[in-house]
C-alpha cells in the first residue's frame, strides 16, 4: 500500500494512488464486459459472439491489459509477499489469477499440448481468461472503495486543520492592523479578532469581552464568556464582541497542532488485538494455498468431467474467495475512524492501544486538583464580625496579601479585584513565619493569619472558630483578620469543584467503573472533596508523585485494569504506570506526553465520551473479525465445492471475486458507522 503522509496537510489534493486505481479499474471494466459476455455468453447460452476458432485469440487480446497493465500492481505486490514469506491476500489473488491466465495462454498459444480429455466441443481447448479478467477488475473495485473509505477517515483531520485561519489581524506598534499570513503570526504579537471570526493562535486577551465558541475543544455547543486575562485557543470561533489577543502559542505549538498531530499518529497506530489478525494471516495464506492445491486433487481425481477445468475453476475460486483482505481492513480502519471520531468530541487518542485498554478498565484513578478540582484557590467567603463591614475588611487584608506570593494571598487579592473593591498599598510589611503576615494599610494595622497569629495580637477570635471549622470540613483554607488588633473577619479560600465533577463522577460509577481519588493535599481536605463530589469509592491523600504510582501499581497487581486521570508534573509517573493513562489537556506538557489519551478541555466529563468511543471502537473491531471470519468460514468450502454433491451448484472465480469485494464493503460500511456513534449521554 501507498505510505501515509506523516504530517498531515489541510490540502486535499487528490491521492496518487486512488487515482491510478480509478484508471486501472475503468479500463479493466470496459474490457472485461465484453470478454464476459463473449465467454460467457458461449458457454451458458450457446451464442457465440465471435467465431469458436477466435474466440480465445479474441479473449486474449482482452485480457492481457487486464491481467498485465491492470494487475500488475497485484503481482508485484504478491510477489514481494513470497520474498518477505509475509503473505497476505495479494499472495492469492497473484496465484490465483496468474494460474487462470497461463493455463488459458498455453491453451491457446499451444493448444496441441494439450490430451485429447482436455478438449470440448469442437476440439477446442476450454480456456478460463474470463475468470483472471473479472477477478483482477472487482479486486481493483475493492481496492477503489477501501482507498476512498480511507481518504473519508482523514477528512476528520483536514476538518481540524481547516478550523484555523488562513490569516491574522496583526496590530503594530503604532497601533495599524494589517492582515498578515498565519505563518508570519510570532509569539508576543497583539492580534484582532473580529466578530464571527476564528481565533488564529492560541494567546490571552488583552482587551474586549465576547463569548467563543469552544465546541470544538469540548464537544459542548455553549458558548463561553471571554474577558481580560481568559486563554483562547486556535481554531475557536469568536461570538459577537472584538477582541485583542496576545499570541503565545503559535505553529506546531498551539493547542490545534498538537491535535492534528495526535489525531494522526494515532491513526498510523496499531492496536493489539491488530496482532491476532496479523497472527492469523500468518499462517492463513499457507493454509488456503494447501486447500486450494486439495481442491485441484480431488477434482481431477473424482470430479465430471471435464474434470481438469473443474479443477483449475475450484482451485482459483478458493484462491480469489479466501484473500484476507477484508481481514487486514477490520482494525486500521475501525481505528482511523474511531481517532477522527474522538477528535471531534474532544478526546485525542494518541494511540491505538490506549484506545483498546480502555475498554476494558475497571478502575479509574483520578487526580484531585486540576482534574476535580479548578486547581485555582479563588475566594468563597468574607465573614466580618462586630462592627465591620465586608467590603472594607477585604481591601485591608487584600493590601497586605498583595506582597504575599501564597496561593491562597493571589486567591484573596484576585477575590477582591473581581468584588470591585480597590487594593491600597502597604507599608511597614512582615511576614511572620508558620503564623501569617501584617502591615500598615490606611492607617490600620491590619494582621491575616491563623489561630497563633491571632493570639501574637491579642484578638479575641472565639466568635469566629465556629465558622472556621465549618469551612475546614468544606476542604476551604481559612484565614483570619484582625485590625488595629481587634477581631474583624473570616476569609475562606478554596479549590472549587469542577461544574461537571459530580455529573461525570455519577456516569462513570454508574458503567460500573471504581473511583479512587489521589492527592497530595491533606486528609481532611481530600475527604471533604470526595464528600461534596460524591461516588469516589476510596481516597488517597498526603501523597507524593511515586506514592501515586505505586498506589496504581498496586492496584494493578490486584488484578485491576487502570485508567489514571491527570493533569500535573506530579502526575506523570502515575499516567505512565496505569495500563491507560488520560491527561486533562489544560495541564502540563509533561502530562500530555506520559498519556495515552488527552481530553482537550480538561473536563471530566469528557472521560465518558472516551469510554463510550472505546467501547463502541472495539465493538467495532470485534464485528469486523467476526464478519471476516464468518465469510471465510463459510466461502471456502462452498468455493471448493462442498455443496455441488447435493446441489450442483459450483462458485465460478468471478463470482468468488464479487463476494471477497462485498467482505471488504461490509467491513470498511461497518467502520463508517463511528461517525454516528453517540458519546454523550441521555439527557433524561
Amino acid at each position: 500500500m501507498a505510505l501515509e503522509p506523516a504530517e498531515p496537510s489541510a490540502e486535499e489534493g487528490p491521492n496518487p494512488e486512488l487515482v491510478d486505481f480509478t484508471r486501472r479499474f475503468w479500463v479493466s471494466a470496459v474490457l472485461a464486459v465484453p470478454l464476459l459476455l463473449i465467454s460467457m455468453g458461449a458457454e451458458m447460452m450457446g451464442l457465440h459472439l465471435v467465431p469458436m476458432r477466435w474466440s480465445p485469440w479474441v479473449q486474449l487480446a482482452l485480457t492481457a491489459p487486464i491481467v498485465l497493465w491492470a494487475g500488475r500492481p497485484f503481482f508485484e505486490r504478491g510477489w514481494a509477499s513470497l520474498k518477505s514469506r509475509h503473505y497476505n491476500m495479494f499472495t492469492l489473488i497473484a496465484i490465483g489469477v496468474g494460474a487462470a491466465f497461463l493455463y488459458s495462454l498455453v491453451a491457446t498459444l499451444a493448444p496441441g499440448l494439450f490430451p485429447a480429455s482436455f478438449r470440448e466441443h469442437g476440439a477446442m481447448v476450454p480456456v478460463y481468461y474470463e475468470a483472471a479478467g473479472v477477478v483482477v477488475a472487482l479486486v481493483l473495485l475493492g481496492q477503489v472503495l477501501e482507498l476512498r473509505a480511507r481518504a473519508a477517515a482523514g477528512r476528520a483531520i483536514r476538518a481540524l486543520l481547516n478550523l484555523a485561519p488562513k490569516t491574522a489581524r496583526r496590530i503594530g506598534a503604532d497601533g495599524e492592523e494589517q492582515e498578515v499570513g498565519l505563518s508570519e503570526v510570532a509569539r508576543g504579537d497583539r492580534l484582532r479578532v473580529r466578530p464571527g471570526e476564528a481565533v488564529p493562535v492560541d494567546g490571552t486577551v488583552i482587551d474586549g469581552r465576547s463569548s467563543v465558541d469552544e465546541s470544538m475543544l469540548t464537544g459542548e455547543p455553549a458558548p463561553l464568556l471571554k474577558t481580560p486575562g481568559a486563554a483562547l485557543t486556535g481554531g475557536t470561533v469568536n461570538g459577537t464582541g472584538s477582541l485583542v489577543m496576545e499570541a503565545q502559542a503559535v505553529g506546531a505549538g498551539t493547542m490545534l497542532a498538537r491535535i492534528v498531530s495526535m489525531v494522526a499518529q494515532a491513526q498510523r497506530s496499531r492496536a493489539p488485538i491488530q496482532a491476532v489478525a496479523d497472527r492469523i494471516s500468518g499462517w492463513f495464506v499457507p493454509l488456503v494455498v494447501l486447500i486450494a492445491l486439495a481442491t485441484f486433487v480431488i477434482w481431477i481425481l473424482l470430479g465430471p468431467e471435464p474434470r481438469f477445468g473443474h479443477a483449475l475453476l475450484n482451485a482459483i475460486a478458493v484462491l480469489i474467495i479466501a484473500c484476507p483482505c477484508a481481514l487486514g481492513l477490520a482494525t486500521p480502519m475501525s481505528i482511523m475512524v474511531g481517532t477522527g471520531r474522538g477528535a471531534q468530541a474532544g478526546v485525542l487518542v494518541k494511540n491505538a492501544e490506549a484506545l483498546q485498554a480502555l475498554d476494558t478498565v475497571d478502575t479509574l484513578v483520578i487526580d484531585k486538583t486540576g482534574t476535580l478540582t479548578e486547581g485555582k484557590p479563588k475566594l468563597v467567603a468574607v465573614e466580618p464580625v462586630g462592627v465591620f463591614d465586608a467590603d472594607e475588611v477585604l481591601a485591608l487584608a487584600a493590601a497586605v496579601e498583595a506582597r504575599s506570593e501564597h496561593p491562597l494571598a493571589v486567591a484573596i487579592v484576585a477575590g477582591a479585584k473581581e468584588r470591585g473593591v480597590t487594593v491600597e498599598a502597604v507599608e511597614n510589611f512582615q511576614s511572620q513565619t508558620g503564623m501569617g503576615i501584617s502591615g500598615q494599610v490606611d492607617g490600620h494595622t491590619v494582621v491575616v493569619g491563623n489561630s497563633a497569629q491571632m493570639r501574637r495580637v491579642g484578638a479575641d477570635v472565639s466568635m469566629l472558630q465556629a465558622s472556621a471549622e465549618r469551612h475546614r470540613g468544606d476542604g476551604s483554607g481559612v484565614m483570619l483578620v484582625a485590625i488595629d488588633g481587634k477581631a474583624a473577619c473570616l476569609i475562606a479560600v478554596a479549590d472549587p469543584i469542577k461544574a461537571s465533577a459530580r455529573d461525570a463522577i455519577a456516569s462513570l460509577h454508574a458503567e460500573g467503573l471504581r473511583i479512587v481519588m489521589l492527592t497530595g493535599d491533606s486528609r481532611g481536605t481530600a475527604e471533604a472533596v470526595a464528600r461534596a463530589i460524591g461516588g469516589i469509592d476510596e481516597v488517597h491523600a498526603d501523597l507524593k508523585p511515586e506514592d501515586k504510582a505505586r498506589i496504581v501499581g498496586e492496584l494493578k497487581a490486584m488484578g485491576a485494569r487502570v485508567a489514571m486521570a491527570g493533569d500535573g508534573i506530579n502526575d506523570a509517573p502515575a499516567l505512565a504506570a496505569a495500563d491507560v493513562g488520560v491527561a486533562m489537556g489544560t495541564g502540563t506538557d509533561v502530562a500530555i506526553e506520559s498519556a495515552g489519551l488527552t481530553l482537550t478541555k480538561g473536563d471530566l466529563s469528557a472521560m465518558i465520551r472516551a469510554r463510550r468511543l472505546a467501547r463502541a471502537t472495539m465493538a467495532n473491531i470485534r464485528q469486523n473479525l467476526f464478519f471476516s471470519f464468518l465469510f471465510n468460514g463459510v466461502g471456502i468450502p462452498i468455493a471448493a465445492g462442498i455443496l455441488y454433491p447435493i446441489t450442483g451448484i459450483l462458485l465460478s472465480p468471478m463470482f468468488a471475486g464479487a463476494a471477497m469485494a462485498l467482505s471488504s464493503f461490509t467491513v470498511v460500511a461497518n467502520a463508517l458507522r463511528l461517525n454516528a456513534v453517540r458519546l454523550e449521554p441521555r439527557r433524561s
